[in-house]
């Protein structure tokens, strides 16, 4: 025990000293957080929002919100005709960024062309009749008529193809107008159960070839044959001499000057579609069909091409007894 000083008997002061050690994890942080909260809330209510209009609108009030926030139409302004001139190529009563001005660069007849796909004299001829399907068609079935008219006082003034207008047909169609080049008894236009074409039936192809070539109508070729089968199918058969007769016509038509984009299709059917659905041995089942094809017309199929004499026809696919070598 500590002694007291000298002439006092008090007790000396003790003195306590307390160490406080400051943690490192104990300061103020400030409002950080603060920012990161509300930010948050503020894209839970912009997800919440987005999700209340995806269920309370329709498709086209969302395209419509969906044009509004881009930039497309910034885009097309920009570079639109005129654009470049006073007001960015507007005025103060037009819709679009067209000028009205003598000198301007262009004009939404002719910058936007009908149906979108434009061209040299797109929107042109009487009254912009291209722009009317129903008088393209009528205009087709006009020249049509002078296809046929044409063709006819051709044949009738050739001395050596005038046998042959008995075997011409044309039966009009939904597609178009078909123009049959038929066999019969007497007359085969192809070499029996070959695609080599007769001598008359070379010259009268290219006497039809001369007579459409200037059409702007395209051309579908279907090869038919008889029910006649060939002793060996896996060599020749119906199909293919269809197909092959089809393609033979085809070629002769562009020897004659028949553009190669004009052609659309080209098919044999053998002996599915005769014409004399009683007897699909018949000769006269035998044949070659041309169609000129509306300009108007979107899309065609096998289906739709309308019979010549009746509905659906008989299937023959075996051959009469005794009969074993092609007559097609």
């Amino acid at each position: 025990m500590a002694k007291a000083p000298h002439g006092n008997n008090q007790p000396p002061p003790v003195i306590i000293v307390k160490k406080i050690i400051a943690e490192g994890h104990g300061g103020h942080h400030g409002g950080a957080w603060k920012v990161a909260y509300a930010d948050f809330v503020t894209a839970m209510m912009a997800f919440f929002l987005l999700m209340w209009l995806l269920g309370a609108t329709t498709e086209k009030q969302r395209k419509g919100l969906a044009d509004f926030f881009a930039p497309t139409l910034v885009e097309v302004k920009a570079g639109a005709a005129g654009s470049n001139g006073l007001f960015g190529g507007e005025s103060i009563v037009d819709q679009d960024s067209y000028p009205h001005r003598a000198a301007q660069t262009g004009t939404r007849s002719l910058t936007i062309p009908v149906d979108a796909n434009g061209g040299a004299k797109e929107g042109a001829g009487d009254k912009g009749r291209l722009k009317n399907k129903s008088e393209l068609t009528q205009s087709d079935k006009k020249a049509f008529e002078r296809v046929k008219r044409e063709l006819a006082r051709k044949l009738a003034t050739n001395g050596e193809l005038r046998k042959l207008a008995r075997n011409v047909r044309f039966v009009p169609t939904r597609d178009g107008v078909r123009i049959d080049l038929v066999d019969n008894a007497d007359y085969s236009m192809f070499a029996l159960g070959t695609t080599a074409m007769a001598p008359e039936a070379a010259k009268l192809m290219a006497l039809i070839a001369q007579t459409v070539r200037d059409l702007p109508n395209t051309i579908m070729i279907r090869g038919h044959t008889d029910a006649v089968a060939y002793g060996r199918p896996q060599d020749m058969n119906n199909w293919m001499l269809s197909s092959g007769r089809a393609e033979a016509t085809r070629r002769r038509l562009a020897m004659g000057g028949v553009g190669e984009r004009r052609f659309e299709r080209i098919e044999g059917v053998a002996d599915r579609e005769p014409m004399i659905a009683k007897d699909p041995y018949d000769p006269r089942n035998r044949r070659v069909a041309i169609t000129l094809l509306y300009q108007a017309t979107e899309g065609f199929g096998g289906s739709r091409m309308a019979s010549i004499d009746s509905g659906p026809a008989d299937r023959a696919d075996v051959p009469r007894p005794g009969r074993e070598t092609p007559a097609h």
